[in-house]
């Protein structure tokens, strides 16, 4: 787990180091042909980590009910976030996950329920819901990428 943990600590950390880098004009902007932006993605990849590790175990989650609302799978940007929204995305990145990695290291997750993935992939315990996340991170990774290049 230790591994999957670092995989997905180096993802957010590329994350956060995106975030000062542009306006908040820029990250409110959904290019023509997305459905999206990169404050959406980015908040997204923090409401569904919490949500297939710290929902599917029945445990609280860190995050907000309202940011979950928000940016959960099926969602889309319905309003322009304001810096506060953004110091608060910035922040969760990175302590999400260590929160995470004390909860895993005190064996937190233990009433997981399992879970069919839209990809076919049967989550069993956090494990498995971290190692999807890692997967799930990257897809959302490569889309803030693509998005940069036209805002």
């Amino acid at each position: 787990m230790k591994a999957t943990l670092e995989l997905t600590k180096t993802s957010r950390t590329i994350l956060s180091q995106i975030l000062p880098n542009y306006t908040l004009a820029q990250l409110n902007t959904i290019p023509p042909g997305y459905s999206n932006n990169l404050i959406w993605n980015i908040a997204h990849v923090i409401v569904v980590q919490q949500m297939l590790v710290y929902g599917l175990s029945g445990l609280p989650m860190k995050i907000s009910n309202d940011m979950v609302e928000k940016y959960k799978k099926g969602t889309k940007p319905e309003h322009n976030v304001t810096q506060e929204e953004v110091d608060e995305i910035q922040s969760l990145l990175l302590s999400t996950i260590d929160q995470t990695a004390i909860d895993i290291d005190n064996n937190a997750f233990q009433n997981f329920k399992e879970y069919p993935t839209s990809t076919g992939f049967t989550l069993k315990n956090a494990q498995d819901a971290m190692s999807f996340n890692n997967f799930h991170e990257g897809i959302h990774l490569g889309i803030i990428f693509s998005i940069r290049k036209f805002v």
